[in-house]
């Protein structure tokens, strides 16, 4: 049966704007109606082109590329709509500059537009164009007629010869009819083809309802909104070719030239091959014998500096570096090892940090050589065939890291070089995931945001893939992973009305595309304008131009793509490089070179047995810690081992490579021949390119062939590991192994290739690992001012940095106006003084102003300070944050006193400013040349505040509390009441030992009995989990814990739960593996402060020095209101005129000694001191 129909107008969820219509889901409904050729027409894009392509080409589809434009029209604020088809390549490409052009200059209101003018006949070469209702010929044709109409037509008639269409649908739109009619003239005039279309944005007429909800979320607007636009009709989905046929019965000629038009269409997409810019090389050379002068030279440069591996001779570096060109030149990269050179190398002699390597490309000599990374593959057994496989043809990918601060710098040379037209970012697109579509779908459905709420907040954070369908049960993966179902969230579906239909409604839409961003670090660099390859997109104003195809499409055109990434840790360790080097020449020391780190430094190695390892780059986390105190690596080989195995699977690992590392567990090999392999990790396999070795040693294969056989474990394609096997085998009896024998080895290595992890990846990671940590051992105050100037704005983060500090013995200067820089700086080998940029509500330029006015002398109080500083900067908000950090402490008494002196101190100093500006415009005074005067003001004192507000002040402008904590008051009573300090668990903690399995053997897995143990701090933080849960972070000033409080204990505990409040509580104590293995504790019981002294206090100790003669009757009426309780009361240094005693008051005296009494006494003249005794007793 000859076809009948093709559908050439249709937008995707790509087009963003409208459209639920997934690509998958499009070619199958095609399939299944026997539609045999499609066109995708997002608007003003292009981005699911590839996609689309591809997916049609599978299935046997035509796929027909094309766009919706927006024209812009000079007498008519709307613009109206083209659609264009792209009838062969030419067409494709000058679509691609179209609509790039489009979004580079044609941006208006969110929308790219294009101008009439761009519309001439080379522009239009290859493209067939179709004018619907939305043209402005269909407007003209409607308001004022043929004749108007005719009159836009011709030009348009003219400019596409034998390729314009007039495009009818019958959806029940309004106007629809009467530019049917009018069409069917003006075709009739002009002798036009007519073409009966159903301008599709939906699959199914039941997906009408999810469209409108997709298009309101895009507008900002909700469903019962009675002004919005209503643009669609229930009738624009993909209607079969007997359908369309019943639609347009009276116009058959109109559905034939549907199928004429798709015959037309003969684009073709290319894939898989390369296309490089091209690399300017000099005279007399091309790009592979400038690829070989350049390694051989630079092979010698790396070998004068550092030593051959051991092992190793000149003729083997010599050999491996031929045998990698021969494979380089052979598959023909060495243009995109030059060009990856050439911008490392500008980047390192610009002084632009870069990583010592990332990926499998560490593992090529000819990287090393050329400086694209800084390890030598042959010291560390790396495999060039793990990163370019001579036997299986597939592009190099090198991910370079570069400093966060200046990767842009990296960006923008390259971008010089090759020409700006010719290199961009990479697009990425954002799609409603399950928590962002709930609320979306519930706030077009108008409901409440307490209910919507509510259901988003079920959904888990983790796993990070989760779906709705999965929360919901009804998904593949949650019926064989049932901790991805949420109970409560299938309740709701099940039990409310409202929660079942906004959720209906989110399953519908989630994961369609959303919107456009950025890729985090992927450029591609094209040899002629991008727009050949792919059409481009940008912000609003030209900037930030990306490909609109993905990482993956624009791979598929043949674009190379680099990625230049952003490493932090990059930036930290150049900041304090710089500051090292700069005391290093005050002493006359030799400048650091980081690179040249020996990797055997004892001190090193010592931080890293004691686990002393916060802020060093992989080995912070609390887990990494303790598997780094039973590890004791002393090598540089285990830190890279250790980064390979502290991941889910290959962690099972970690306790048998311990013991074999320090001889509690024999070390085995598989095979006597791979030991030389497998020798580093004690047997055990934990490279992937140990796995690659064992191929090549025992079965026989090449190492390109074991990497085919690594991939092929990895994805564990069964038909494809048969076949592997047996390879394996034969390979293996040619040395006599057994069948038996090879069939056990092989199955080792299929276990590990899925755990085994890329060691050059690990290698090159370690290396910036051990960088950290030797700074850290070394140089401690200049690392941790660099590490904590990097997070300035991450409060969790400054905490954790300034309790390492002074862990380490370093002290902390306060923020301080004449001292402080904008960052942390390490001012003494021992002392790191606080950055002005920690402090929220001041700016950058603040901070930079005050740093460059001291330089002209200190400050000496505030008025001074109001007055040097530009009051334009300088405002009342700023100051108040200043003074309630501390900053400004050296300029007054006390904090109370500046805030005082404030009002007073702004007046003078914008008065100062008049007098100034006024001076200046003083023919007198310019003449003179005289200063203007400084005003005297009266700068008054004040009581310093209560500790509780200074330390508040200090929480709402630094993010903590710096010169105390509010439990100090009550250190020595809460140390009482504890097991220990929150700050000394890590160091008290002994974990039970682990479990025996049935046969014996440890699990250090399975859950065992928590440690009883009581904490004691203040509540920092609260996090509810429905009605009966809460987990609730208690701090002490040395250290915090989150405690978890479920069912009937939290109910007893919630009252007591209010952030502020002290608390004790006991229960359990485990690590908590799932959070990186800090502390949890799983609370029994808790009870106030309060409670606690009135409880357990045995014994109030007052420590008198200088009492007056009427202190009896001061303490007589300050423990009045609290006799009756359980502690006895003694003063210690009492004295009277004629003689001194320590002095226990009377039964009668005995009070509750609670935390307002000991604030109570303390503060009475001649208490020099107050504490309790508590004794708890075993309930």
């Amino acid at each position: 049966m000859t076809a009948s129909f093709a559908h050439l107008h249709l937008h995707s969820e790509y087009s963003l704007v409208d459209s639920t219509i997934r690509i998958k889901a499009l070619v199958a409904a095609c399939v299944r109606d026997g539609i045999p050729a499609v066109a995708l027409t997002d608007e003003c894009n292009m981005f699911a082109l590839v996609k689309f392509y591809k997916a049609c080409s599978a299935a046997g589809i035509k796929a027909i590329g094309g766009c919706d434009l927006l024209v812009s029209a000079p007498d008519d604020p709307r613009p109206w709509r083209l659609t264009l088809l792209c009838q062969d390549h030419d067409g494709y490409l000058n679509l691609s500059r179209l609509v790039s052009r489009a979004w580079q200059e044609g941006q208006h209101g969110g929308r790219a537009l294009i101008e009439a003018g761009w519309l001439h006949d080379e522009a239009c070469r290859g493209l067939i164009a179709l004018l619907g209702r939305e043209s402005e010929v269909a407007r003209i044709a409607v308001n004022q007629g043929s004749d108007a109409a005719l009159a836009k037509l011709r030009p348009l008639a003219r400019l596409f010869p034998d390729r314009l269409y007039l495009e009818l649908t019958r959806c029940g739109r309004e106007g629809e009819e009467q530019w049917n009619n009018a069409a069917l003239d003006l075709a009739a005039v002009l002798e036009l083809p007519v073409l009966a279309s159903n301008d599709v944005r939906f699959l199914k007429q039941a997906d009408f309802d999810a469209h409108e909800a997709r298009v309101c979320i895009h507008q900002g607007r909700v469903l019962s909104d009675p002004k919005r636009p209503r643009d669609y009709s229930d009738q624009q989905y993909l209607k079969t070719p007997e359908e369309m046929a019943a639609l347009f019965a009276d116009l058959p000629e109109a559905l034939e030239n549907t199928v004429e038009l798709a015959r037309r269409c003969t684009l073709e997409l290319k894939f898989g091959k390369y296309y490089l810019p091209d690399f300017p090389v000099p005279a007399g050379h091309d790009l592979d014998s400038h690829i070989r002068e350049l390694s051989r030279q630079g092979l010698e440069q790396r070998l004068a500096l550092a030593p051959l591996a051991a092992g190793h001779s000149r003729a083997d570096y010599d050999a491996r570096l031929e045998r990698e060109l021969d494979v380089i030149v052979k598959m023909g990269f060495p243009g995109y090892f030059l060009i990856v050179a050439d911008f490392i190398n500008w980047g390192k002699q610009h002084g632009i940090p870069v990583g010592p390597g990332r990926g499998s490309g560490a593992g090529s000599l000819v990287a090393w050589a050329l400086k694209i990374t800084d390890l030598d593959p042959l010291q560390f057994d790396l495999l060039f065939e793990r990163f370019l496989n001579p036997e299986r043809v597939s592009m190099p990918d090198f991910d370079i890291d570069f400093c966060m601060d200046r990767r842009d710098e990296v960006i923008d040379y390259v971008a010089r070089k090759y020409g700006r037209d010719r290199v961009s970012q990479i697009i990425t697109y954002g799609s409603m995931a399950a928590k962002a579509v709930l609320r979306d779908s519930g706030r077009v459905l108008g409901m409440g945001y307490g209910q919507v709420d509510k259901l988003a907040k079920m959904i888990p954070p983790r796993p990070l893939d989760l779906t709705l369908s999965d929360a919901l049960g009804l998904s593949e993966k949650s019926k064989k992973e049932t901790d991805r179902v949420v109970r409560e969230f299938c309740d709701a579906y099940a039990q409310d009305e409202d929660a079942h239909a906004l959720i209906d409604l989110a399953l519908s839409l989630e994961n369609l595309t959303r919107n456009a961003g950025k890729h985090a670090g992927g450029v591609v660099i094209a040899p002629t304008p991008l727009t050949d390859f792919s059409p481009l997109y940008c912000e609003a104003g030209g900037g930030g131009v990306v490909t609109q195809y993905d990482k993956d499409d624009v791979e598929a055109v043949g674009l190379v793509k680099f990625d230049f990434l952003g490493l932090r840790t990059l930036t930290i360790i150049d900041w304090a490089v710089k500051a090292i080097n700069a005391r290093r020449a005050k002493t006359g020391e030799a400048a650091l070179d980081i690179s040249a780190l020996p990797l055997d430094d004892p001190k090193s190695y010592e931080l890293l047995k004691k686990a002393q390892t916060v802020a060093v780059f992989q080995l912070e986390s609390s887990g990494m810690q303790r598997m780094l105190k039973d590890a004791k690596p002393d090598r540089f080989e285990d830190i890279i081992a250790l980064v390979a195995l502290y991941r889910p699977g290959p962690m099972d690992l970690i306790p048998s490579f311990i013991a074999r590392k320090h001889g509690r567990e024999e070390v085995e090999y598989p095979d006597p021949r791979v030991e030389p392999i497998l020798k580093e990790t004690y047997g055990i396999m934990v490279y992937q390119e140990q796995v690659m070795q064992m191929a090549q040693i025992v079965g026989g294969y090449t190492l390109g062939g074991a990497d085919l056989l690594r991939r092929a474990m990895g994805k564990k394609k069964v038909e494809e590991m048969v076949k592997h096997r047996a390879i394996f085998r034969e390979g293996a009896a040619k040395d006599g192994l057994s069948g038996e024998k090879a069939d056990a080895i092989f199955d080792l290595m299929e276990k590990f290739a899925g755990y085994g992890f890329n060691k050059s990846h690990a290698a090159a990671y370690a290396l910036v690992s051990y960088q950290t940590a030797w700074l850290k051992a070394h140089y401690p105050a200049e690392f941790m001012a660099a590490t904590i100037s990097a997070d300035m704005d991450n409060t969790d983060k400054v905490v954790t940095f300034l309790n390492e500090v002074r862990a380490l013995g370093i002290a902390v200067q306060p923020p301080d106006v004449n001292a402080s820089e904008y960052m942390f700086v390490a001012v003494e080998p021992k002392v790191v003084q606080y950055g002005l940029g920690a402090i929220k509500g001041v700016g950058h330029g603040v901070c930079e102003a005050i740093v460059a006015e001291r330089a002209h002398g200190r400050y000496t109080d505030l008025a001074d300070f109001c007055r040097r500083i530009d009051p334009g900067r300088l405002n009342r908000r700023v100051l108040e944050a200043l003074i309630l950090s501390g900053a400004l402490d050296a300029l007054a008494v006390n904090r109370a006193s500046l805030m005082l002196q404030l009002p007073d101190a702004v007046k003078a100093a914008e008065q100062h400013q008049r007098d100034r500006q006024s001076g200046q415009n003083d023919m007198f005074g310019a003449a003179t040349g005289s200063a203007t005067p400084v005003l005297e003001i009266d700068l008054p004192t004040a009581p310093e505040w209560p500790l509780e507000q200074r330390l508040q002040g200090e929480r709402d402008t630094l993010g903590h509390y710096l010169s105390g904590h509010p439990t100090d008051p009550w250190k020595d009573e809460l140390a009482q009441l504890s097991t220990c300090p929150l700050g000394e668990i890590v160091d008290r903690y002994q974990p039970p030992k682990p479990r025996r399995n049935d046969d014996g053997s440890e699990n250090r897995f399975r859950r065992g009995p928590d440690t009883p143990w009581t904490i004691a701090g203040m509540v920092a933080a609260v996090r509810k989990r429905g009605d009966s849960d809460a987990f609730v972070r208690i701090e002490d000033g040395g250290g915090a814990i989150e405690a978890s409080f479920f069912g009937e204990v939290y109910h007893q505990a919630a009252p007591l739960l209010t952030r502020g409040q002290l608390l004790v509580v006991d229960g359990g104590l485990r690590i908590d593996e799932f959070s990186g293995g800090g502390f949890q504790l799983r609370a029994r019981g808790a009870c106030s402060l309060d409670d606690a002294c009135r409880k357990h206090a045995r014994l109030l100790q007052l420590k008198l020095n200088g009492i007056h003669a009427d202190f009896a009757e001061q303490l007589q009426r300050t423990l009045a209101g609290y006799r009756g309780g359980h502690a006895s009361v003694t003063l210690h240094g009492y004295r009277n005129r004629t003689a001194q005693a320590d002095l226990e008051l009377g039964e009668a005296w005995r009070v509750d000694a609670i935390p307002d009494l000991l604030r109570a006494v303390r503060a009475l003249p001649g208490v020099q001191a107050a504490r309790l005794r508590i004794v708890r007793q075993q309930e």
